[in-house]
């Protein structure tokens, strides 16, 4: 039989670990009866996706994501439609794609899943010609994607703290909206699109969106206060933002979106500057990715422990006039009880 070939693609920098020793783990671990192995370092932004291009150009069988978001993005943008294989070595701060595959963050077991040999093939995303895998989104998403990518630290907690602080500063916009069942007018705080469940940090935008349906998971966030700040950043990690009922949610093929003035979008995570029209597709089936054989996708089912503490935020919430009464303790008490939840 001949050997498959793979070739790893190491971002040295991304995340908050030192990759120097994962050259020495691939060796070890990786089935080398099944694979013919190389390993390539990118040296600058853009790197990573003109390593994959020549992957397909090769025929490699292959192309390993070693890093986090960006890099995933980067390898898998050049790989779409082509009979090269992405794989995941995650490295990130995030992980999204990796988490929503059921990839283990544990990267002895992650080249386990390599060896698995597991090929599916799934949707991908477009907004304005940029692909993504995870998400897209613009407003208020992309500027916490602004925030997140200029903050220093990492993680599930810095996200958070840029949702309650920025979150309530932030101007919500008036979008046209048209998709597959027709043209609204919404006033949201953020657009965001969703081709898989969760950012990242398993931040669920969107549980229960699939990566093999043809269809995003729209959802429009309506304007919040600061009450109601705290259960929208916890409904996010509890699986249960659609609940809220700041949250619209739909599914759809096309989105176009019409904004009055330009500004950010951000596709998986990354920031960039665009015009006023916004165009969001999904491509059906255009990724092959090496799954885990017995856990393909995090569809982000509720869990019922984190429900009732979702339940516990809605009550206080109800009792508005005494909350506005000790309106700091309780949201002291609210960023407590998040840093705690985002470590289950």
């Amino acid at each position: 039989m001949n050997k498959k070939k793979i070739v790893f693609i190491i971002n040295p920098i991304s995340g908050t670990h030192s990759k120097d020793e994962i050259p020495d783990l691939i060796e070890k671990r990786l089935d080398h009866e099944l694979y013919d192995y190389e390993i390539q370092l990118t040296c600058y932004a853009g790197h990573a996706a003109e390593i994959a291009k020549s992957c397909v150009e090769r025929q490699a069988d292959v192309a390993v994501a070693v890093g986090g978001d960006g890099t995933v993005n980067e390898v898998a943008r050049s790989l779409t439609h082509s009979q090269t294989a992405l794989a995941i070595m995650p490295c990130g701060s995030g992980n999204g794609l990796a988490r929503h595959l059921c990839i283990p963050m544990d990267l002895k077991k992650s080249i386990d899943i390599i060896n698995a040999n597991n090929v599916e093939v799934f949707d991908y995303g477009i907004i304005n010609e940029l692909p993504f895998f995870c998400t897209c989104g613009m407003g208020f998403d992309a500027f916490i994607s602004l925030k997140f990518a200029e903050s220093g630290k990492r993680g599930p907690i810095t996200y958070v703290e840029n949702v309650l602080k920025e979150g309530l500063k932030y101007e919500p916009e008036t979008y046209e909206v048209a998709s597959d069942d027709g043209a609204h007018c919404y006033k949201a705080f953020l657009i965001a699109c969703a081709n898989a469940s969760q950012y990242g940090n398993n931040a669920y935008i969107a549980p229960g969106a699939t990566m093999k349906d043809g269809e995003m998971d729209v959802i429009i966030m309506e304007p919040f206060n600061t009450l109601e700040a705290p259960q929208i950043a916890a409904d996010l990690f509890m699986k249960t933002l659609p609940n809220n009922s700041k949250i619209k949610t739909f599914r759809t093929k096309h989105l176009h979106i019409s904004r009055k003035q330009p500004g950010a979008i951000h596709y998986d995570g990354d920031p960039i500057m665009t015009g006023k029209e916004v165009d969001v597709h999904i491509e059906s089936q255009g990724i092959r990715i090496l799954t885990d054989p017995n856990m393909t996708e995090d569809t982000g089912q509720p869990n019922f422990l984190l429900n009732a503490f979702s339940d516990f935020f809605n009550n206080i919430n109800n009792v508005r006039e005494d909350i506005e009464k000790r309106g700091h303790r309780i949201q002291v008490i609210n960023k407590l009880l998040l840093r705690k939840l985002t470590k289950l």
